[in-house]
């Protein structure tokens, strides 16, 4: 699939990884269209770096654990570009959870935000891929759902079910929609994390450095235009973090 004017829908690309992908992705010709829930000022900044590029992108505003407001945004982009063309579901929360003090809440909003919205999505938007014959979904996951951290169970299952919903979806979606995940290392350190957590990460990672949110869009680039014969494949970007 080639990059120019493909209509590219990232998640959670106000700012973090998010925004560092959709940048990449439109640096190289892709027609970005940038998501948010509740930061919009970050969104507007986005987007007018964006606009800096060429052409203003498309921004869309959506709570991804509603069915409602999925089918809303998707609606909202067949009428500005016609089609879309890939999807990345890159959004996410992660906060510390240890086992005993968390909760029935934390559990229902890591389900429902890490791993029911991309269901919602890869269903709502995956049936428009299907129904033009072509299309791409992009699962970013993370190698937590390998090893599953005590301090961050539900974060960890919620990734663990990205990566089991990325290979049936590769087979239901087939042959015209291609479905992959990546699952990152340490890329960008929460707020919370403090220099001490850093250097155990660090420690903990062969390549003994965090990652750079480059690293997940050129990634997600590969995906999108390095191959068209890739599906249902889960690609660790994690510095060798998962071998350990």
């Amino acid at each position: 699939m080639e990059m120019k004017n493909r209509v590219v829908f990232i998640t959670g690309s106000a700012e973090r990884v998010g925004k560092h992908i959709a940048l990449f992705l439109a640096q190289k010709g892709a027609s970005v269209v940038i998501h948010y829930h509740t930061k919009k000022e970050k969104a507007r900044q986005t987007a007018q770096e964006i606009a800096q590029l060429g052409t203003p992108p498309l921004v869309v505003q959506g709570d991804i654990s509603s069915a409602a407001d999925w089918e809303r945004m998707r609606d909202t982009i067949l009428q500005h570009h016609g089609r879309i063309d890939v999807l990345v579901n890159n959004a996410a929360i992660f906060y510390k959870t240890p086992f005993l003090d968390s909760d029935e809440k934390d559990w229902d909003r890591f389900m429902n935000v890490n791993l029911k919205s991309v269901y919602l999505g890869s269903r709502i938007i995956g049936a428009e891929m299907v129904r033009q014959k072509s299309g791409k979904i992009i699962n970013i996951a993370d190698v937590s759902a390998y090893t599953i951290w005590p301090q961050y169970i539900p974060y960890c299952v919620s990734k663990a079910g990205v990566i089991a919903l990325t290979r049936g979806l590769a087979k239901a979606l087939a042959p015209h929609v291609l479905v992959n995940a990546i699952a990152p290392g340490t890329i960008l350190l929460a707020e919370q994390y403090d220099e001490e957590e850093e250097m155990a990460l660090i420690q903990k990672t062969p390549l003994k450095r965090i990652g750079d949110p480059q690293d997940i869009a050129a990634t997600v680039a590969f995906l999108i235009e390095g191959s068209d014969f890739i599906t249902g494949a889960v690609i660790n970007v994690d510095g060798g973090r998962s071998l350990t």
